[in-house]
């Protein structure tokens, strides 16, 4: 919802201008407070949100911005120089942080609460002002995430949704930062604990037991918060897509390591996207990119969700953030759409990524199986003039659409070849259960658990199946599985 001002208002230019209450403002503070976040830093994940959303509006000024006591205080400024912090009254995000929705001016000389604020009223005369909230889970609005424009301006309740987008996106890093700190001080506490033990020790073989023991702890340690941080990379659940079975899997190949594949299912409306990728390389270089890749995905669909479009979007994206350094991905994004006579119309677009495949129960015993390989597309972040390539298909009752990583294909067989891709068209024409997007997934996972050494790399499956209409539930609703990012787990939840 969006709060805006204009004219009409009951009192001409006028908006209610509301008090805070003294008991949640308290309770406001303490969660700033206990966020950490007042006076650090330049940090280059909230100068992106800044910079994204000046882009996305095409304002000359963005700001990520917290509001302490009595200051609004600057986390990152796109476009304002020289300023960290401004008082808070009279207040743009003062005023904005009181309200659940976003707040748009249009004309900030037509509204008198905002004419008297420094960045109106002051040189820089800034004449448009918006603004979403940055909510924790539990209601506390800790700031803003601002676009202004020198000129007046309206917006749509379509870039009202993508600024409260943006400012999600910030209290995810928030939160992310939050998680690293804890992690951070609990683990130099527990060291220096560690450390007056061992001067307490004298045996040799007790100090030998003592260091055993913080091995293993430091081991498991690694390991939760590699799964810990993979969680905050990958959906918490698949969505309910009417009328389209949905299931997932994901399994990183070490409990040490942060893998660098991702997928989403999301809406866009009356349409819906769905991507999965990889990031070359694991660890925390690759979980900053397999970030950036995820949200840039998201939120460049909404801008504009043709999927040549959006893979073009996170290809410059990837070449122009310093923190994606030399890293790459590849990318299937794809493009659902209703059809009235039922199932869907399908457009996926590729960026180097493995083919994806189309199937539907054959006319024998064999299952009908066509790769979708979209013959061009070419790595995403690699190359400035990257071309890619989509195909567009119908996927009706019955039928289903299979994606994957190279972590499956790449799985060795008992004669130690790779499984590689005859190999999985093989095991896809020889399946004898129901094509249905569960039953993919959790053949997938047992022809992986019978190979060998199982899957050498990360491996993520993505699968959608259209159900036939006599088997699915009234209504349309749509079954989902989710296996979460446990690196030993291979079930579905």
């Amino acid at each position: 919802m969006v709060q805006q001002t204009s004219a009409t208002d009951p009192a001409p230019g006028r908006r209610p201008e509301l008090v805070p209450d003294p008991h949640a403002e308290a309770a406001r503070i303490a969660v700033v407070r206990r966020y950490d976040i007042l006076d650090t830093p330049p940090d280059g994940a909230f100068d992106r949100v800044a910079a994204m959303a000046a882009r996305l509006f095409d304002v000359p000024v963005a700001t990520v911005t917290i509001v302490d006591t009595d200051r609004i205080w600057f986390k990152a400024a796109h476009g304002l120089e020289g300023v960290t912090e401004i008082g808070r009254d009279p207040g743009l995000c003062g005023s904005a942080i009181l309200r659940d929705e976003t707040l748009v001016i249009p004309d900030t000389l037509q509204d008198p609460v905002a004419a008297d604020n420094p960045l109106v009223a002051g040189e820089m005369g800034v004449r448009f002002y918006a603004a979403a909230p940055i909510t924790t889970p539990d209601g506390h609005r800790l700031g803003t995430v601002n676009v202004l424009d020198t000129r007046p301006r309206s917006i749509t309740e379509e870039d009202a949704a993508t600024l409260a987008d943006l400012a999600a996106i910030v209290l995810d890093e928030m939160e992310l930062r939050l998680s690293a700190l804890r992690a951070l001080r609990d683990e130099q506490a527990r060291r220096e604990a560690e450390r007056r033990h061992a001067e307490a020790e004298r045996a040799r073989a007790e100090a030998e037991r003592a260091a055993r023991e913080k091995a293993e702890e430091d081991k498991a340690a690694i390991a939760a918060f590699a799964s810990t941080l993979q969680r905050t990379l990958l959906p918490p659940a698949l969505p309910v897509v009417p009328g389209l079975e949905l299931a997932c899997h994901y399994r990183t190949a070490s409990a040490q390591d942060v893998g660098g594949d991702f997928y989403d299912v999301f809406s866009l409306g009356d349409r819906w996207a769905f991507f999965l990728g990889d990031v070359c390389g694991k660890g925390p270089e690759a979980a900053t990119v397999t970030a950036l890749a995820r949200h840039t995905l998201r939120a460049a669909a909404q801008i504009n969700a043709d999927p040549l479009t959006v893979l073009s979007a996170l290809n410059t994206m990837l070449l122009t953030d310093v923190t994606a350094g030399r890293r790459f991905c590849t990318v299937l994004f794809g493009l659902l759409e209703p059809r009235k006579d039922g199932g869907f119309t399908v457009t996926v677009a590729t960026g180097g990524h493995p083919p994806a495949y189309h199937l539907r129960p054959g006319a024998s015993d064999a299952v009908w199986v066509r790769a979708v390989r979209p013959e061009g597309g070419m790595l995403v972040g690699a190359f400035p003039q990257a071309h890619f390539a989509q195909a567009t298909f119908s996927l009706t009752a019955g039928e289903s659409l299979f994606l994957y990583t190279d972590g499956l294909i790449e799985a060795r067989t008992a004669e130690g070849a790779m499984l590689g891709d005859n190999g999985l068209t093989g095991f896809l024409h020889q399946r004898t259960r129901p094509v249905t997007a569960p039953s993919l997934v959790e053949d997938s996972i047992t022809l992986l658990a019978s190979l060998p050494d199982g899957a050498g790399d990360d491996v993520a499956l993505l699968a959608l199946s259209v159900p036939h209409p006599d088997t699915a539930p009234d209504g349309g609703i749509a079954a989902t599985a989710h296996t979460a990012a446990a690196p030993e787990h291979f079930g579905q939840e």
